[in-house]
């Protein structure tokens, strides 16, 4: 037994005073899917909270639990170090001994303790209603499957949305009377360049700083030390490369000859574990074809607007791929509470191309274009094209462009375009 119980006993008085101040704090953001996932409170199954660094999964979870008895311990403490399942059970009889009797039990960022899946199975059989957190998209999808299949819900929370940012900012909700839409078209602008994060939308001030070194943290602890990257120099420039150039077509091939990489399974590998720690999101293309969607070029979005800025290569930001990486995030979080939606891009061999396909069961449910223009004469003629050409090939009626600042209807092709701007759009 490694753990010295009454000093470990301190750590755990110590974060409970902590989670009592938070839940005392008038300022918490109720998140948009709380309602939906408060549901589940009750259930036997395991919950588990994911999402990238400082998203705000604790604070979520914490407001989740509210008004249970539960106990509650944050392993990203380097205080509590520990080395095995051994660990944890002595943990347990701490957390007793600190919380008396409870029947809910939450264990943040849990992935930092060896064999702690095997310990939350024997919670759960145990009849302790248990929650996690972790900042690892796969380990915790994977490592849970495997001793516990069928027995667990992911709730995935990403940054603020536009709307939580508005809330934290007091902007109340209301009819888009003229000087509401400027209100909203300003809020946005800055949304776009601050991006989500709960510290940064707290305090504007810190983002270049804070930003910056949440991405290093994320990298080198979330991957690099995790899966003992080796070639930590070339990883980093791949990342830097994939978020300054987010919303645009890549491929692994080009991706291995730009960084001198000997093999696009490598390449493929390091993308796919940026991905399980949440730094960036990779998107498809829709295809009937397995081959084809695994052969087909990829499109990546920052997991945060906000960390685009202080790594963009290029000085001028270009809007409209700003604007297609939060459209992105939008439909991203809606298929977190919507189970069946699924979200990819469509291209054909002629060039005609859509940003996000939404389908859901098999069917095509709507068609996307996002595209930087404050005026239908500034919506380029390709974007209307590929919609009507997807549109008569997939059998879908929904088509939008989301605009920056034009509301109205397109008709092209035969079909109806409903163009919405973004501020709208995200309210929705």
């Amino acid at each position: 037994m490694h753990m010295n119980a009454s000093r470990v006993l301190g750590v755990v008085a110590e974060q409970d005073e902590e989670r009592k101040r938070l839940l005392e704090d008038r300022r918490l953001i109720k998140r948009d899917s709380l309602d939906h996932w408060s549901r589940f409170v009750g259930s036997d199954l395991v919950k588990v909270t994911t999402g990238v660094r400082r998203s705000g999964k604790s604070t979520f979870t914490h407001l989740l639990l509210r008004g249970s008895d539960y106990a509650y311990v944050n392993f990203d403490d380097d205080r509590l170090a520990p080395n095995g399942r051994g660990d944890l059970d002595a943990m347990l009889e701490v957390l007793y001994s600190h919380y008396g009797q409870f029947d809910h039990i939450l264990l943040d960022e849990v992935q930092n303790v060896e064999g702690w899946e095997l310990f939350v199975n024997r919670l759960q059989r145990g009849g302790l209603k248990t929650y996690v957190t972790g900042s690892n998209a796969n380990l915790l999808g994977r490592e849970l499957a495997t001793h516990l299949t069928g027995r667990t819900v992911q709730m995935e929370l990403l940054p603020f949305s536009f709307r939580e940012f508005l809330a934290w900012r007091d902007i109340p909700e209301g009819p888009p009377t003229t000087r509401r839409r400027a209100v909203l078209k300003r809020q946005l602008q800055d949304y776009m360049v601050l991006g989500g994060f709960p510290e940064v939308v707290r305090d504007p001030a810190i983002a270049r700083e804070y930003l910056t070194s949440l991405y290093s943290s994320i990298l080198i602890k979330d991957v690099v030390a995790r899966h003992g990257i080796r070639f930590v120099r070339t990883f980093k420039d791949l990342a830097t490369t994939l978020l300054s150039s987010t919303a645009t077509l890549m491929t692994y091939n080009r991706l291995k000859d730009a960084h001198g990489i000997k093999s696009v399974h490598t390449v493929k590998n390091y993308v796919d574990l940026m991905a399980e720690a949440y730094l960036l999101l990779v998107l498809d293309k829709l295809s009937a074809k397995p081959r084809e969607v695994q052969n087909s070029p990829k499109k990546v979005y920052a997991i945060d607007t906000g960390l685009i800025g202080p790594l963009s290569v290029s000085a001028s930001e270009d809007r409209g791929r700003l604007m297609e990486n939060l459209a992105f995030l939008h439909l991203r979080r809606r298929l977190a509470v919507e189970p069946g939606l699924e979200l990819f891009y469509w291209s054909d061999y002629t060039g005609h191309e859509v940003d996000f396909v939404v389908r859901r069961a098999r069917k095509v449910e709507a068609l996307v274009q996002v595209t930087f223009a404050s005026g239908p004469d500034e919506i380029s003629p390709r974007v209307a094209r590929g919609l009507v050409k997807a549109a008569d090939l997939l059998g879908c009626k929904d088509l939008r462009i989301v605009t920056w600042d034009y509301e109205g209807r397109l008709r092209r092709g035969g079909r109806t375009i409903e163009c919405v701007p973004m501020w709208r759009w995200l309210l929705e």
